[in-house]
């Protein structure tokens, strides 16, 4: 290799270490509980994607002989009260849970974004019907609105993701129509309505990826809170129908057995729990990342690094 190839290598890793999607990722990292989170999500992903393969037996399969079991090599988390494999059961279950949690909040980006941007860039009417009609879904509370989705529609997986969908718009919406209303009368929107741009150019091209951060942000905190509302309809028994695993249908076995066989309720929960607060930490973590206020000690500049 001859040595001005070295030189030229050297630039471009250099220019590489400076894009912006680099600095992010690095502020991200920088985050103490960051890594711990996203390490966590990956596990529960890859579980849910390999289930069939990870599992070590039949989440559904039946084994009178071994009821009510504690932890042992062959059921590393006990078996319930009809003799089920909870590993398995609670490896088949992020299934669920991420389906749920992911799906639910990509309905609320789909329906949320594009209703926020409409009303904080066009105002007058078109901005009035839709904050009338966010007020309105805001007064309920999301696990009641989510019961009188899914008793509508039937306790279906996809129900269940329309229903926490559904719930999780109004608080895209309202994200998106406060920032909207900011950037709106900005210079490079002015001048992008002044060269001729049409409204539909100007809300996607200049407005949407400026609302982006936020957004990320929301979602990953959406995912967590969907996935707490999905374990409490499980619970509650109007989630998704056994015999399908879910956290909070584990839940709820475990409920009658709160003394006698603690892993019963406490295995669920600590799921429950770890994958809820990796979504929220990641979250906080974006939030720290893209925001230029928080950054640096709210000084809006960071410090140049130098690749290893």
């Amino acid at each position: 290799m001859s040595e001005g190839a070295l030189p030229v290598r050297n630039a471009k890793a250099h220019l590489l270490w400076r894009t912006p999607a680099w600095r992010t990722v690095r502020r991200i990292v920088r985050r103490r509980l960051a890594l711990p989170s996203v390490l966590i999500i990956l596990i529960v992903a890859v579980a849910a994607v390999g289930a069939n393969v990870l599992a070590p037996h039949s989440p559904t399969a039946l084994d009178v002989r071994h009821q009510l079991e504690g932890p042992s090599w062959s059921h590393p988390f006990g078996t319930d009260q009809l003799g089920r494999d909870l590993f398995s059961r609670m490896i088949y279950g992020s299934r669920v849970a991420l389906q749920v949690g992911l799906g639910a909040a990509t309905v609320g980006v789909l329906v949320g974004v594009p209703l926020g941007l409409v009303a904080g860039y066009s105002r007058g009417v078109p901005d009035m019907i839709i904050s009338r009609v966010i007020d309105c879904l805001l007064a309920f509370p999301a696990v009641l609105l989510a019961i009188a989705v899914v008793a509508f529609l039937g306790q279906e997986l996809r129900s269940l993701v329309f229903a926490l969908g559904a719930a999780a718009t109004p608080w895209f919406a309202r994200l998106v129509r406060a920032e909207t209303l900011g950037l709106r009368e900005r210079d490079f929107v002015l001048a992008a309505r002044a060269s001729g741009a049409s409204d539909s150019r100007v809300l996607v091209h200049h407005l949407l990826p400026n609302v982006m951060a936020p957004v990320i942000v929301q979602f990953s905190l959406s995912v967590g809170q969907a996935i707490i509302a999905e374990a409490s309809l499980s619970f509650l028994g109007i989630g998704v129908r056994p015999p399908t695993p879910t956290w909070g249908g584990e839940l709820q076995f475990g409920f009658g057995f709160l003394d006698q066989h603690v892993h019963l309720w406490a295995v669920p929960c600590l799921f429950i729990f770890l994958l809820t607060m990796s979504f929220n930490l990641l979250g906080d973590a974006l939030r720290d990342a893209l925001d230029p206020k928080l950054r640096d000690g709210g000084t809006g500049h960071e410090r140049e690094e130098q690749p290893g």
